[in-house]
């Protein structure tokens, strides 16, 4: 079983930046890839970013070129750099990963808030 612990939400101005972070912790043999999905009220989660074992990345576009993710094997630990931050990026940030074989966990989640 895979625990996952989100942190770094939180408000901040149109234009800003946060840095999401989330550590997986419990019991597995493998972590093959982890991401970063977001929900709003009213609709389905959606996936913001990827990031496989050997580095390989993918990404909405709706968040090409402003989030970047990275990942500290040795920590198990997932990154979400946010940059140049719209208020329509609100949402819950819930991080997730695929494990041992077709095993999925989630986090549960982190609110972000983007407004003046």
């Amino acid at each position: 079983q895979v625990q996952l612990v989100e942190s770094g939400g939180g408000l901040v101005q149109p234009g800003g930046s946060l840095r999401l972070s989330c550590a997986a912790s419990g019991s597995f043999t493998s972590i093959n890839a982890m991401g970063w999905h977001r929900q709003t009220p009213g609709k389905q989660r959606e996936l913001v970013a990827l990031i496989i074992n050997g580095g390989g990345t993918h990404y909405a576009d709706f968040v090409k070129g402003r989030f970047t993710i990275s990942r500290d094997n040795a920590k198990n630990t997932v990154y979400l750099q946010m940059n140049s931050l719209k208020p329509e990026d609100t949402a819950v940030y819930y991080c997730n990963t695929l494990f041992n074989i077709g095993r999925v966990a989630w986090g549960q989640g982190t609110q972000v808030t983007v407004s003046s």
